[in-house]
């Protein structure tokens, strides 16, 4: 009787924690970073790198689906940002340029907007499988002689899974999305030939 009354208290303490643990909130460090390599254009100029945040929330989504405060995952731009600003900086190093944050009249920019990074839950379609969906949309704007180009690149990700992803797979997940944007965006041909021009 004893254990019958422990096991009872010991599968009801497992689902209160499994429960708590599906709507517990979530705030993500991202670390992403550029991995491909990108067009060889400048000879040394200085070019003024700028990072920013054009998201309308820190809040990418929910773990749930639902619109529950208790299961949001959240994106620091304080902590994220920083870390866009030195991708940018690598990869304009690694174009040729000589990076610097101060603008000057007539010199050429460029600015590394993060313009969405959203989390949403799918429909896999099959029981018993749950399916995140992610998105992240970066925009390179580069400035030359009077010269913009934009550049929009998006990255999106399906993941599929049984037991609903922690912290640790939403940061790997969010960090492998936003380093396949950087690829794109520092990628594009564009935005060195404006640069050197």
């Amino acid at each position: 009787m004893r254990r019958r009354h422990f096991l009872h208290l010991s599968g009801a303490l497992l689902t209160s924690v499994l429960l708590a643990a599906c709507a517990s909130p979530q705030y993500l460090q991202l670390s992403p970073e550029r991995s491909a390599s990108v067009p060889q254009t400048g000879s040394g100029q200085q070019v003024t790198v700028i990072a920013a945040d054009a998201r309308e929330s820190e809040v990418i989504g929910t773990r749930s689906g639902g619109s529950m405060s208790t299961a949001q995952i959240t994106v620091s731009s304080h902590e994220l940002i920083p870390q866009l600003q030195a991708e940018a900086e690598r990869a304009v190093r690694d174009m040729g340029f000589t990076p610097t944050r101060d603008a000057a009249q007539g010199r050429p920019s460029i600015t590394l907007e993060l313009a969405s990074l959203n989390y949403a839950r799918g429909n896999s379609g099959q029981p018993l499988v749950g399916e995140a969906r992610i998105e992240g949309v970066f925009r390179a704007i580069a400035q030359n002689k009077g010269t913009t180009y934009t550049g929009t690149y998006t990255s999106r990700r399906t993941q599929g899974y049984a037991i609903k992803p922690g912290e640790d797979a939403n940061t790997r997940m969010l960090n492998d999305l936003l380093s396949d944007g950087l690829n794109r965006a520092f990628s594009d041909p564009e935005l060195g030939r404006l640069l050197a021009r």
